[in-house]
């Protein structure tokens, strides 16, 4: 079983309030857990978005790092974009 690292940034809808957003973040955080190792997570905070996402113009930023066996980030990709609450997501496959 080899583990990859990756990286992941989330851009999280602030409609719902800032309780919805905590919520999400755990649900990926504790998603990652159970199917990898997590590293650091890293908030950003609320940010304006560079140009309008479903009419919201600010975001709010998570990114983190974790490792995993190759499958995983499919499937964690899969389960964000059926997830109502994100905006924008990208998982990146890290070097060593």
């Amino acid at each position: 079983m080899a583990l990859k690292n990756y990286e992941i940034v989330l851009v999280f809808s602030l409609s719902k309030g800032e309780e919805a957003v905590e919520a999400l973040k755990s649900k990926f955080t504790e998603m990652i857990s159970k199917n990898g190792t997590l590293g650091e997570v890293e908030d950003w905070g609320k940010r304006k978005l560079a140009y309008p996402i479903n009419y919201e113009t600010e975001g709010y930023y998570t990114i983190a790092q974790f490792s995993c066996e190759e499958s995983f980030p499919a499937e964690l990709d899969r389960v964000i974009n059926i997830t109502d609450g994100v905006l924008r997501s990208l998982i990146i496959a890290k070097n060593a």
